[in-house]
């Protein structure tokens, strides 16, 4: 197994992002043919080789570095590549309505005022049906500080907020379940205590393991414990 995929594995990436990207993929290729597309907060653009058959737009404030702070989690070899706007994403330079869909992926829990960047992505929308792709953490550790201000946001965050906005949400998913992030911890483990206390005893890491592969069971068993706890919601809303 390649570092990489099991650094994602210890860190509970290959659940949390499987799900999530499949939904993103899948409705980035649901928009038609030519539509205009903004990816806000696009960062290294991961989306714009899923956006080849859209007019794609990327924006981001272009400011982490990877390295200025060493709280948290960071990406230590974070890059931005050339961006179309870079702006605050509470002030975006285009007109009301300029784009048939906007994406804004992983990006609400870096912003200190999350509800005006709602308000600035609905209205770079066009009216009458301009989509909305959103995603966030319900629950997040702190990472690519100093830029983290909330843990998260919960699905009634979303629609009391998109209603407001005079949007429709018609999708609002739970990415995960309470089973799912107890994994994500639990293999996080080790690497949290080689972080803060010194390398993990095999014997714990071990124990670690056993009790992720107990977990599966629980996760493979549909229920409703996402109510209470999951990763994050994969939203899709239209602006009336």
């Amino acid at each position: 197994m390649k570092k990489s995929i099991f650094r994602d594995w210890l860190l509970g990436k290959d659940t949390i992002d499987a799900t999530k990207d499949a939904w993103i993929a899948k409705k980035l290729s649901e928009i038609e043919n030519g539509k205009s597309i903004l990816d806000a907060g696009a960062g290294t653009l991961k989306w714009r080789p899923f956006c080849s058959h859209l007019q794609y737009t990327s924006q981001d404030f272009a400011q982490y570095d990877g390295c200025s702070s060493e709280v948290g989690l960071q990406a230590t070899d974070w890059k931005y590549p050339k961006l179309d706007i870079v702006s605050d994403i509470t002030n975006i330079p285009v007109p009301d309505g300029s784009f048939d869909a906007v994406l804004c992926t992983e990006v609400f829990e870096h912003l200190p005022d999350p509800n005006a960047a709602l308000r600035e992505l609905v209205r770079v929308a066009k009216r009458g049906g301009g989509t909305l792709l959103l995603t966030a953490p319900f629950c997040s550790l702190t990472h690519m500080a100093p830029y983290h201000f909330c843990s998260g946001f919960n699905q009634f965050w979303y629609k009391d907020n998109l209603e407001k906005l005079d949007c429709k949400v018609e999708e609002c998913v739970a990415n995960g379940d309470f089973y799912d992030f107890l994994r994500q911890e639990v293999t996080r483990l080790p690497f949290v205590t080689k972080k803060y206390k010194g390398e993990a005893s095999l014997y714990t890491k071990i124990r670690c393991a056993m009790f992720a592969h107990f977990l599966k069971k629980f996760i493979a068993t549909e229920d409703a414990s996402d109510e209470l706890l999951c990763f994050g919601y994969m939203v899709l809303a239209r602006r009336n």
